[in-house]
């Protein structure tokens, strides 16, 4: 029997796409299967009692359930550290392999290392939140090096809405932020449908555009030594490796 690969993925309670969608990303990886745990989130906002969701206790222990099942790497797939800093997540993935002795990535992370390693300077933005955590997000990727040059957002609070954001409504945001000609875009949440919608708007707009969601399906893949090519028809990212 070939090895499997086991990928856990540490899930917002309110989630609703990114399980879907990422069953569908890694449908045709025989070896390949995702395993969730959710941990409670329902708003996004920067108040305290939005703010204390994302505290490390209930995150890890959604973790040590996926070190339960022995699962190869764990992934907090979620945006949170667009917000809170990126120096969250690097705390975060360094806890729990210490809680757990598992490698551990995030969806923020691996954004990061994508537009370092293609020379991404300036980025369109385009998410469900609101303004205020928007703009929080827009300043931490500047203090890292990265210039928002356009962006779009819902000023949705209720994480369980951003599921309900339409098709047409994310393409056109992404079509706007377009306009600028930033030298890529991303899709700001895992809780948007937007990752089925990649390949046509590259199409489109001839800028690359990266999901929260298939960055971390990127990583996780490239953590267990797979070659993520095997993805098709999920964009440009899954098209050509990095140096």
């Amino acid at each position: 029997m070939d090895k499997r690969i086991l990928l856990g993925m540490l899930t917002p309670s309110s989630n609703t796409v990114l399980e879907p969608v990422t069953a569908a990303m890694v449908a045709g990886l025989e070896s390949v299967s995702i395993h969730y745990s959710r941990f409670p989130v329902t708003e996004i906002a920067l108040s305290d009692s939005a703010l204390g969701q994302f505290d490390e206790g209930p995150i890890l222990a959604a973790a040590a359930l996926l070190a339960d099942a022995q699962v190869d790497i764990i992934a907090w797939n979620g945006t949170s550290a667009g917000w809170l800093g990126f120096e969250t997540d690097i705390r975060l993935c360094r806890r729990i392999t210490e809680a757990t002795g598992i490698a551990a990535t995030t969806s923020v992370l691996a954004l990061k290392e994508i537009f370092s390693a293609r020379g991404i300077q300036s980025f369109g933005l385009v998410t469900p939140y609101l303004n205020d955590v928007q703009q929080r997000i827009v300043a931490n990727f500047a203090q890292a090096g990265f210039d928002c040059i356009a962006e779009r957002h819902l000023d949705i609070q209720v994480n369980a809405e951003f599921s309900t954001v339409s098709d047409d409504t994310l393409r056109g945001m992404v079509r706007e932020v377009a306009a600028a000609k930033p030298q890529a875009i991303t899709t700001f949440c895992t809780n948007l449908r937007a990752a089925p919608l990649v390949g046509i708007l590259e199409q489109e707009t001839g800028i690359p555009v990266y999901d929260s969601i298939a960055v971390v399906i990127w990583k996780a893949l490239q953590m267990v030594g797979m070659d993520a090519s095997a993805l098709r028809g999920w964009g440009s990212l899954f098209e050509k490796s990095l140096k």
